[in-house]
């Protein structure tokens, strides 16, 4: 039988692909929001805007920019269409934020880690400030991707260095993070805080 569709038909294909491509639109959004987010906010910690609140700050950009990342290693691989990488320039200089970031954190920035919890119980050392700073660094590179309208292949790089690299110094400098500031807020003198406990149980 001759094939009947017409110019404006729409094949059940087509709209799936649609709609599939919709959907990743959606998360390259929603990420490359949230990637800038994070650079905004480690910017102005470094910068040292408000150093009393740097710890709680960075806990929360951490945190939200860990959630974006589940979300990517939870779908499944994004396959970009093209096989090679388009060049998007030179990468960006992020060691004079790093500097900042180190200088903003001096004294609690070097923390001990289990390299690799699964494979063994070996213990290394890194800092709060390289890492953040290598986390800028790939997120930077898949907003780069997003703003030229490479969309798949924003994904691609945002999924693949999630799963690969900043996934992992983004998980170890959340739990260095959140553990300086329980130390932050519980560490005190027992006199400080039987007087603080006094003062809350009073009508």
């Amino acid at each position: 039988m001759a094939d009947v569709t017409g110019p404006d038909d729409v094949r059940v294909e087509d709209v799936a692909l649609d709609a599939e491509a919709a959907d990743l639109r959606g998360v390259a959004d929603a990420t490359a929001r949230e990637c800038r987010s994070f650079l905004t906010t480690v910017t102005e910690v470094g910068a040292g805007t408000n150093p009393d609140a740097a710890i709680p700050l960075l806990l929360l950009a951490v945190s939200d920019v860990l959630a974006v990342g589940a979300r990517l290693g939870a779908i499944v691989d994004v396959v970009p269409s093209e096989r090679y990488e388009p060049d998007v320039g030179p990468d960006a200089d992020v060691d004079p934020l790093r500097v900042a970031l180190g200088r903003v954190l001096d004294g609690v920035d070097e923390y001990a880690e289990v390299v690799d919890p699964v494979l063994g119980r070996e213990v290394g050392t890194s800092t709060l400030s390289g890492d953040l700073v290598a986390i800028a660094g790939a997120l930077v590179q898949g907003l780069r991707h997003h703003e030229r309208g490479h969309v798949l292949e924003a994904l691609w790089w945002w999924q693949f260095s999630y799963l690969s690299s900043w996934g992992e110094r983004a998980a170890s400098v959340l739990r260095t993070l959140q553990t300086l500031l329980a130390h932050l807020r519980l560490d005190v003198e027992d006199d400080v805080a039987a007087e603080a406990e006094y003062d809350a149980l009073q009508p």
